[in-house]
């Protein structure tokens, strides 16, 4: 029977104060704050490497976490992944102390060139012995593309990756084909040190990288570092089995990640490569002591340090939704989009202020609720009604920036910009004399629905019958016939809630009055600087 392989163990880090664990830093025993500090590494490794470790992981971010209430305000009076260093220069330093544990340093591609990072790794290679590796990222920040590429935002997700497969094919060119083995003689007697023909420019001239020359440094005992990577999109699959030689996965659901893992093996197969060659390792915290119950004490005594608006500071980040914008006790089963986003397809086009976007934004989203005005009045047919418009005009409030997302009627008391003139008051918007005039209401008012809610079906008015082709009634519409019949809840309610939208307000939301509410919060455990990672060769 084939014996498996062995768990391999990596620790999990960031060079900053407070990585994954907001909050722990403030921890009487806390020694994350010596991250400047040179001894902190070494003494890190050296327990790392004593207690059996392989691995060393270190995360890196090159921009401010600044999606939180719309700055890094927060981030860095949190110390949320800020003020954070650059992780490759410690590296040297570690493994001078060390003898087995390797080092995986992320470096991202879309803010590096291939031709100096790859003399950085080389470099790194021959100081370590052989022990680096390269966690390859395309970044996700606006932050760090408005401060690096001097751009609005980040470059498309997929192109990222594009740039990236580029980025390692210089690379591979640089490792693998530019010295030859033996190029380097040393021969002191004849005055050689290098054979000139056996350097060889790689000439590539591609659509992001031209590198006409050869390789800086000569080979070193990889050659190319080991390869890692994190991404589980379709891009990032993609790119992990072209590529990666230990992929990073994390999901609370087994079955979630098993379809991954064989997902990117089944890619591997299909670009040539063994699919059991491809190792991946997801993150499991760990607290430890001489007793069960003395860990569970320590525990307990780590969970009192948790910052909760912290890892909100991060979650924003890496979701780019402004999680201060919403209630912690709202059930995150009202964030799930079920369709695309209105406003996702109207790209803001260059030359064009901001403001004009954002108009062009709340013109679309205008439109959508008059016609959700006019089905809710009987004009007009759909099976979703103004509900549906309503949900629609609340998804696109999340493209829309600063106060543009509020779709305040203007001159309302809680509308700031009331009163305001000049030409910047109503940037791209048209005055009220020529605001499409509202349908002319005949009659009774209707009931109204409650945001967000549909009536149930003993409540909703009967369906309509075929269309006539007599002519149709001058007269007013008929208000829908009040029912007196027990609701399907069972109670005195008004309407029942449906499945909520995407993007709501703040404000009560009605509902039955013998029904309950399930509040779902996530839940987080924080064990100190280091998260041990385990990795399992299957």
């Amino acid at each position: 029977m084939t014996q498996p392989d062995p768990l391999i163990l990596s620790a999990f880090t960031m060079s900053t104060v407070s990585h994954g664990n907001a909050g722990l830093w403030r921890h009487p025993d806390d020694r994350t704050a010596g991250y400047t500090e040179l001894a902190y590494w070494q003494d890190l490794a050296r327990r790392l490497d004593a207690g059996g470790f392989d691995l060393l992981f270190i995360a890196d971010a090159v921009g401010q976490l600044d999606v939180y209430g719309g700055s890094a305000r927060e981030a860095l009076a949190r110390a949320v992944q800020t003020p954070v260093t650059d992780p490759l220069l410690a590296v040297s330093a570690m493994a001078a102390v060390t003898e087995h544990l390797g080092f995986g340093v992320t470096v991202s591609t879309t803010y590096e060139y291939p031709y100096l990072l790859a003399r950085k790794l080389s470099t790194l290679d021959h100081l370590t012995g052989g022990r680096i590796g390269w966690n390859i990222v395309t970044s996700l920040l606006d932050s760090a593309a408005r401060n690096i590429l001097a751009r609005d935002r980040q470059i498309a997700h997929d192109e990222r990756y594009a740039i990236a497969q580029e980025f390692l094919e210089v690379a591979y060119k640089l490792w693998e084909g530019s010295w030859e083995d033996g190029a380097v003689l040393r021969d002191r007697e004849g005055g050689i040190f290098t054979d000139p023909d056996k350097v060889h420019a790689i000439g590539h001239s591609g659509r992001y990288f031209s590198v006409p020359g050869a390789h800086l440094v000569e080979p070193s005992p990889q050659r190319t570092p080991l390869l890692l990577q994190a991404g589980t999109s379709p891009a990032g699959r993609e790119f992990a089995a072209r590529n990666a030689e230990l992929v990073f996965v994390a999901d609370p659901r087994p079955e979630v990640l098993r379809r991954n893992v064989d997902d990117i093996r089944s890619r591997a197969a299909g670009h040539g490569r063994r699919p059991e060659h491809v190792k991946f390792i997801t993150s499991v915290t760990v607290v430890v002591d001489d007793t069960d119950r003395a860990a569970e004490a320590k525990a307990r005594d780590l969970r009192r340090f948790r910052d909760t608006r912290g890892g909100l500071v991060l979650l924003s980040a890496l979701s780019g939704v402004d999680w201060s914008e919403h209630d912690l006790d709202r059930p995150i089963e009202e964030f799930r989009h079920r369709r695309q986003p209105l406003g996702a397809g109207l790209r803001r086009r260059p030359g064009r202020p901001e403001a004009a976007h954002a108009a062009r934004l709340r013109g679309r989203a205008q439109r959508v609720r008059r016609r959700g005005a006019r089905r809710r009045r009987g004009h007009g047919r759909g099976r979703a009604g103004g509900v549906r418009g309503q949900d629609r005009c609340r998804r696109l409030q999340l493209r829309l920036p600063g106060d543009a997302g509020q779709l305040r009627r203007p001159g309302r008391a809680s509308d700031p910009r009331a009163g305001e003139a000049g030409p910047g008051a109503r940037a791209g918007r048209r005055g009220a004399a020529h605001r499409p005039r509202r349908a002319v209401r005949h009659g009774p008012r209707p009931a109204r629905r409650p945001s967000g809610h549909r009536l149930p079906p003993s409540c909703a008015a009967p369906a309509p019958g075929p269309r006539s082709n007599a002519p149709r009634s001058r007269g007013p519409p008929r208000p829908p016939a009040r029912r007196s019949t027990p609701r399907p809840c069972g109670s005195t309610c008004a309407a029942a809630p449906t499945r909520p939208s995407s993007i709501t307000t703040r404000s009560a939301r009605p509902r039955c009055r013998g029904s309950t509410r399930t509040s779902t919060r996530s839940r987080s455990s924080m064990a100190g600087t280091v998260q041990h990672t385990f990795k399992h060769r299957s």
